[in-house]
C-alpha cells in the first residue's frame, strides 16, 4: 500500500506542478493584468525589447502547490522561506527594491532557516552557512540574464539532486526536488530560444534559496558529502564568484546591473543564447555526473576530481578572457 502511494505520488505531484505552470504562463502572457512586469533593456540586458518577466512567479506557485502532494516532513521547512522570498521578489520585479533591503531580508530568512534546520552547531559554522545560502539565493539572479540558462540550471541541479536522493534510498526527498524539476521545464519551453518570458527574480531568488537549502539539507540527512552540492552548480558558482571578486578589485559597484558574466560575454562575441545554453548544460551534466559518481570514493579522489572541475571552469574562462581583449 505504502508503494502504491509512493508511485502516485511521484507521476501526481510533478505533474500537477507542471499542469499549473503551464496554466498560470498562457493565463499571464493572455492577460493585461500583469503587462505592467516587463523586463525593460538596461546595461545588464542582451535583449532589446521589453520582454514578460513574471515566468518565475508561474513556475514558484506552480512548485509550492505540487509540494502539497508531498511527504510534509520535506517541504515544511522550506515551504514558509521560499513562499516569503517570492513575495519579496515579485516586489522587486514590480518596483525595483534597494539592494540592501533585499539583502537584508535575504539574510534574516536564511539566519531563520538555518537556526530550524542545523540547531547545535558552532558559531564560524553557522555563519558560514548564513553567508552560504545568501550567495546561493543571489547566483540564480547573476545568472538569469540569458535565454534558457536559469530554467536549464534548475532541471539539471534539481535533477541531479533528484537523483542523488533516490540513489541514497530517500526517494520522498527526491520526489521533492522532482516537483521543481517538472515546472522548470515548462518555464524552459516558454524561455529556450526566442523567449516569450523571463523568470525575474519571483522565480530566480527563490531557486537560488532552494539550491542552497536543498543542498544543505541533503547533507544534513546523510545523502550526499558537502561538496556535493557545489560541485553540481560548480560552473554556474564560479562564474559568478570570479565575475564579483573581479568587480570588486576594480572598484566597482558591483550591485549595479553589468554585462561581465562569462556567459553574457560569449552572447556579446556573436555566440547565440541556444548554443551558450546548450554549452553551460553540457557543462553542469558533466560536472554533476561525476559528483554522482564521486558521492562514495574516498578523500583524495574526491579532492582530485574537484580540482580537475574546478581548473576545466578556469581553463574556459581564461580562453573566454583572451577572446574578448582580442575583440
Amino acid at each position: 500500500m505504502h508503494n502504491k502511494i509512493y508511485l502516485l505520488a511521484i507521476f501526481a505531484a510533478p505533474a500537477i506542478a507542471a499542469f499549473v505552470t503551464l496554466i498560470l504562463m498562457s493565463f499571464m502572457l493572455r492577460s493585461s493584468m500583469f503587462s505592467s512586469i516587463q523586463d525593460v533593456p538596461n546595461a545588464r540586458s542582451l535583449h532589446d525589447q521589453p520582454i514578460p518577466r513574471f515566468g518565475g512567479l508561474a513556475l514558484m506557485l506552480g512548485v509550492l502547490i505540487g509540494w502539497h502532494f508531498v511527504d510534509k516532513h520535506n517541504v515544511a521547512i522550506l515551504f514558509i522561506p521560499v513562499f516569503f522570498l517570492m513575495l519579496l521578489s515579485l516586489l522587486d520585479d514590480l518596483g525595483d527594491l534597494p539592494a540592501k533591503w533585499r539583502l537584508l531580508v535575504h539574510l534574516l530568512i536564511a539566519i531563520g532557516f538555518v537556526w530550524v534546520a542545523f540547531d547545535g552547531l558552532p558559531f564560524y559554522g553557522t555563519v558560514l552557512l548564513w553567508l552560504g545560502l545568501v550567495w546561493m539565493t543571489n547566483l540564480y539572479n547573476f545568472m538569469d540574464g540569458s535565454n534558457g540558462l536559469a530554467g536549464g540550471m534548475a532541471v539539471l541541479g534539481f535533477g541531479f539532486y533528484a537523483l542523488a536522493a533516490y540513489v541514497q534510498g530517500d526517494s520522498y526527498f527526491a520526489l521533492m526536488s522532482l516537483v521543481i524539476v517538472a515546472p522548470s521545464l515548462v518555464f524552459l519551453a516558454f524561455n529556450f530560444g526566442k523567449a516569450k518570458v523571463f523568470m525575474g527574480d519571483a522565480g530566480s531568488i527563490p531557486l537560488g534559496f532552494l539550491a542552497g537549502a536543498i543542498g544543505l539539507l541533503g547533507w544534513q540527512k546523510g545523502l550526499w558529502p558537502a561538496w556535493f552540492p557545489v560541485m553540481v552548480f560548480s560552473n554556474f558558482i564560479v562564474d559568478a564568484t570570479a565575475t564579483l571578486f573581479k568587480r570588486l578589485l576594480r572598484g566597482e559597484r558591483v550591485w549595479e546591473a553589468h554585462r561581465e558574466h562569462y556567459y553574457q560575454r560569449l552572447i556579446q562575441m556573436g555566440w547565440s543564447h541556444q548554443k551558450t545554453a546548450l554549452v553551460e548544460y553540457l557543462l553542469m551534466i558533466t560536472f554533476g555526473s561525476v559528483a554522482l559518481l564521486a558521492m562514495n570514493l574516498a578523500i583524495p579522489y574526491v579532492v582530485f576530481l574537484l580540482t580537475v572541475c574546478i581548473l576545466t571552469i578556469l581553463a574556459l574562462m581564461h580562453f573566454v578572457d583572451k577572446r574578448w581583449q582580442i575583440e
